[in-house]
């Protein structure tokens, strides 16, 4: 597993935003996206809900 790739999912999680994420960590909103999505693959699951403007935790993103 990529530490920033950790890194992003504890940051989102916190947050609840990609956005803030990306500040926070000096990154784009894009490259955010890209990590959470390597992890998610990389799991074979999902880990956020991104259920219109609201990101929350799926089960399997609580489990992490």
């Amino acid at each position: 597993m990529n530490v920033d790739h950790l890194k992003a999912f504890q940051k989102v999680a916190a947050t609840g935003s990609f956005t803030k994420t990306a500040r926070e960590l000096f990154l784009t909103q894009s490259a955010v996206s890209q990590q959470i999505r390597a992890l998610e693959n990389e799991i074979g699951g999902r880990l956020f809900d991104r259920s219109g403007k609201e990101i929350r935790l799926t089960g399997e993103g609580r489990f992490c």
